[in-house]
């Protein structure tokens, strides 16, 4: 019998415990109603529901996504149904799951990171936050705040002392220097780190001859920044002692492993959700699969496996 199951806030009671390290992404999944058809929703490590904001919004116009070599690049724009809405229409559903269920959320201003944290403390059915200062398809907010340590700190900080909810934070793939944010948001009191978010990147339309998304650049995401997403989980799981949960082109059991040999605690799965929504499902089956075939019974054995002085 192989144990998959990890905690993402030791440091923390009653901490944020996961049956098992896969999750699904903040954005790709919606609040886990639209795919409860499709997959098994409570055999998933935890659920990342989309970026949520104070109050309602359209989300950018479109184009807004585009298929890329490899990947996709999107400027949604964070359109979302606002925070009342969340804990009336979604949080009473996500109270009846087994599966945690963490609200991703956005601010235009560190008080509004606070004032929403503080609104969420003790709603039942939410079992954590993910605090997004990484998203880079907003005019305000989003990766302004997670490009310096000092404002990522200060957001972070914020939020701790406005809720008892487990904090993880979500860093942005555009600082100058990663790790440096991610030992100020370890310091201002985040439980554990969530990273990458999409790198920037656009679309020019030859025939148009200007870019084709709406607000000229977008996030990208999928196979095409696995490679970085991964270095930058290795380097940042060497430089923090709080849990990390590693995204960026996850599709399988073998770059699932990947992750988690850098270090990752958990991973989350992001836009091969959109390709096939049972990606999830089967990595967490391919785990146990890989860990028995290796004579292995607890995923931990292999967490962190490949950072130097394991291997």
């Amino acid at each position: 019998m192989v144990n998959l199951a990890v905690n993402l806030a030791p440091g923390r009671e009653p901490g944020l415990a996961l049956r098992n390290p896969v999750m699904v992404a903040s954005g790709t999944f919606g609040y886990g109603t639209e795919y409860a058809s499709l997959v098994d929703v409570q055999r998933l490590g935890a659920i990342v529901c989309k970026g949520t904001t104070m109050r309602p919004r359209s989300g950018n116009p479109s184009p807004r996504t585009i298929e890329t070599p490899a990947g996709m690049l999107n400027s949604i724009g964070l359109q979302n149904i606002g925070l009342r809405s969340l804990i009336r229409e979604k949080a009473s559903l996500w109270r009846k799951w087994a599966v945690p269920v963490l609200v991703n959320i956005s601010g235009d201003s560190v008080e509004e990171y606070a004032e929403m944290a503080r609104q969420l403390d003790e709603v039942a059915g939410v079992a954590g936050l993910e605090v997004n200062i990484s998203c880079p398809n907003v005019a305000g907010g989003g990766m302004i705040f997670g490009a310096s340590p000092d404002m990522a700190a200060e957001v972070t900080a914020a939020v701790r002392q406005a809720t008892t909810l487990p904090v993880m934070v979500k860093l942005t793939p555009n600082a100058a220097d990663v790790p440096a944010v991610a030992q100020a948001v370890e310091e201002a009191g985040a439980d554990c780190i969530s990273l990458v978010n999409t790198f920037l990147g656009m679309y020019i339309d030859i025939n148009q001859r200007k870019p084709l998304l709406f607000n000229g650049r977008g996030g990208l995401s999928g196979p095409a920044i696995r490679p970085m997403a991964l270095r930058l989980v290795y380097e940042v799981c060497q430089s923090v002692k709080i849990p990390v949960a590693g995204l960026g082109g996850i599709t399988d059991t073998f770059s699932a492993l990947q992750f988690l040999m850098a270090g990752a605690t958990a991973i989350q799965v992001g836009t091969a959700t959109f390709a096939n929504p049972q990606t999830a499902t089967e990595i967490i089956d391919g785990l146990v699969d890989w860990l028995e075939k290796q004579h292995i019974g607890d995923v931990s054995d292999i967490i962190g496996a490949a950072l130097p002085g394991k291997a």
